[in-house]
């Protein structure tokens, strides 16, 4: 794996004040920089996981013609943390809602102008908690990634998924499958409920980069049934 975050978790303080990050450098297809700022001690959503990694890197495949395809479309980006996939995806011209939890809008508002030289699209941070808080409107393409770790938070995060989501719109979700613990268990439930109103791709490893890719990280593309399928 590729991963080479050092940090200490503390669920207690996930407000940890945003002077207090280290930065991890992610190399665009152009050999240009990303900067992102990672906070030193929080909660899950403080540091860029390796799944992110991955999304971001296959949002420049040839599934998107290289990047160009996000040139103007509408993207939300749900369970952000730092923000770095809505940015990756603002540098090949998307315009990007980048949310999390209130407390995280600080980092995402940090990393969004670190990068503003970078960014040929739109990149605006907003907080919005799952099942609670609306957008208001529909959007082209949802992205998220590593959302799924607590069983409290997957009914409220399939509920915002939906109400992102037309006939058209793609969501785009990227996690690691972990084996410990309740992890497969809520792998399972949150694929139960997306299925009942979306149908579902799993994207192979030779689509994804040839570089950032793992057998163990899924990329999967979801789209809304049809009246017929539902019934």
């Amino acid at each position: 794996m590729f991963c080479d975050n050092k940090f200490t978790f503390d669920i207690s303080n996930m407000s940890a004040p945003v002077d207090n990050t280290f930065i991890r450098e992610l190399e665009l297809k152009n050999e240009e920089k990303l900067k992102i700022h990672q906070l030193e001690v929080g909660d899950v959503g403080c540091v860029v996981w390796d799944a992110a990694l991955v999304m971001c890197k296959y949002l420049e495949t040839a599934d998107f013609d290289g990047g160009e395809s996000w040139r103007g479309l509408d993207v939300v980006e749900l369970g952000a943390g730092t923000g770095v996939l809505g940015v990756y995806a603002a540098v090949y011209g998307a315009n990007v809602t980048i949310t999390d939890l209130p407390e995280f809008l600080p980092l995402m508002n940090l990393n969004i102008d670190t990068n503003q030289h970078h960014i040929t699209g739109r990149a605006v941070a907003q907080s919005l908690q799952w099942g609670e808080e609306s957008l208001g409107r529909t959007v082209e393409y949802v992205l998220l990634a590593d959302c799924i770790y607590y069983e409290k938070s997957l009914s409220p995060l399939v509920e915002s998924i939906c109400s992102l989501c037309s006939d058209t719109t793609v969501v785009l979700c990227c996690y690691e499958q972990r084996t410990t613990g309740n992890k497969p268990e809520l792998e399972r439930k949150f694929l139960e409920l997306m299925l009942e109103t979306f149908n579902v791709e799993d994207i192979p490893l030779e689509r994804q980069d040839s570089h950032f890719r793992s057998a163990d990280i899924l990329i999967k593309r979801f789209w809304r049934k049809t009246c017929t399928e539902v019934g």
